[in-house]
């Protein structure tokens, strides 16, 4: 199933046929817009070459942040998100041999891999739930007890990125979330 995020092909192509790129697209996903979060793993590759977990563990880690900071800039935090992405990339190397997929195809069950993702910089809970909400509508990846897991992003509706499909349901997401926000400063 293709990903259809951030609005352009070429970059939803590369979240579309790297599980590191989705995984890095989603820890990106935080104090910025979230298609130009995940817009970072595409312009990564354009400018590193690669995005394959070993060789960006292995980057020297001032060039990768400068690359990373290089205008338009992968984050508004460019060199913390930077050694962030480098963090991740050393870790899914370590435990998973540098195959995202693992993640999820080897977790028990819902429980297993939200756990796991907890493990990860940048994933706190909230975000793993949207992560595995995500997995479940985009990719079909539905271990037992993934609506449990996801709670309310795994119903039907415009809550998190793990609903977007083009840039109709984006502009939905985007109004469900200034929704919450006003919400939440009036109460």
């Amino acid at each position: 199933m293709a990903i259809h995020i951030t609005g352009l092909d070429d970059a939803d192509r590369v979240l579309t046929n790297s599980h590191f790129a989705l995984l890095v697209g989603m820890m990106l996903d935080q104090q910025y817009p979230m298609e130009h979060a995940f817009r970072g793993p595409a312009k990564v590759l354009e400018r590193f070459g690669s995005f394959d977990p070993e060789s960006i563990a292995a980057a020297d880690a001032e060039e990768f942040a400068a690359l990373c900071a290089t205008p338009p800039a992968v984050h508004r935090f460019p060199g913390s998100m930077a050694a962030r992405m480098q963090e991740l990339a050393g870790l899914v190397c370590s435990r998973y041999d540098g195959r995202t997929e693992r993640l999820w195809t080897e977790a028990e069950d819902a429980h297993d891999l939200m756990k796991r993702l907890l493990e990860l910089p940048g994933f706190g809970k909230q975000k793993s739930r949207i992560f595995v909400a995500l997995l479940a509508k985009q990719l079909a990846v539905r271990p037992a007890g993934w609506e449990q897991v996801a709670g309310n992003y795994a119903e039907e509706g415009y809550r998190s990125v793990a609903d977007v499909v083009d840039p109709d349901s984006l502009q939905k997401v985007r109004d469900h979330k200034k929704q919450m926000k006003a919400a939440a400063k009036a109460g």
